[in-house]
């Protein structure tokens, strides 16, 4: 493999409980009562707001509910990563698995849901510029289809300079995994930050499934092409 591209939440930060119980409040509002946990894990992860919203209300939400609620949301969601002091960090293993990609020079770069005030937070408050090349971050812009449609990973690849197959995706979410299928990414990697590991053994396409980025194995890529 060539390079790789990261999922963001859920995945280089383990933040998944906190846009559970930020949509489960917001869920309420929009209709009534909460998104289930499979509704969550179906539609919600690796979704536009508006696509999360539309699910909630049945039809299709006006521009001005979206920014409203998605504005709503997302602040409370950033509030509540602050105040989880405990956790707000990087996944386990990620600075030292950042470290060996950026000392190997490996193209990368992060394909997210999420929208630029997230993105924007998560580059500060992580020190991201260390190890990303910020133009290259994709990010929910309103004009990139959710996941599963693999449109993120396609515009990331390039944004690398590779082709999809010769790419591994880091994924948590089952939409953002069938995104990279459809991508035709080369290895794409599960990781078990909130399911259980038997949730992602069923699922077919995965090149493997880690607990933390101390499991991954960086022999896989080709660093030899990048050290001349």
């Amino acid at each position: 493999m060539k390079g790789i591209i990261f999922d963001f939440n859920g995945t280089l930060y383990w933040d998944s409980q906190l846009h559970y119980d930020a949509w489960r409040d917001f869920s309420k509002i929009l209709r009534g009562y909460e998104f289930t946990q499979e509704e969550m894990r179906d539609k919600m992860f690796g979704h536009t707001n508006e696509d999360i919203i539309e699910y909630a209300i049945g039809k299709k939400p006006s521009k001005e509910m979206v920014e409203k609620y998605a504005k709503e949301k997302e602040s409370l969601y950033r509030k509540r990563c602050l105040l989880d002091k405990e956790n707000f960090k990087l996944a386990p293993g990620a600075i030292e698995f950042l470290d060996f990609l950026k000392e190997n020079d490996i193209p990368r770069t992060i394909a997210t849901m999420s929208e630029w005030d997230n993105v924007e937070f998560y580059i500060k408050e992580f020190n991201l510029e260390k190890w990303f090349d910020i133009s290259k971050i994709v990010y929910s812009d309103g004009t990139i289809p959710g996941k599963p449609a693999p449109d993120i990973f396609l515009i990331a690849a390039e944004k690398i300079g590779l082709a999809p197959k010769d790419c591994v995706v880091i994924e948590d979410a089952i939409a953002g995994i069938n995104a990279a299928k459809s991508a035709g990414i080369g290895k794409i990697i599960a990781i078990d930050s909130l399911e259980p590991i038997e949730f992602y053994q069923k699922i077919d396409g995965l090149s493997g499934i880690i607990k933390n980025f101390n499991e991954i194995d960086r022999t896989m890529f080709d660093c030899s092409i990048y050290s001349a």
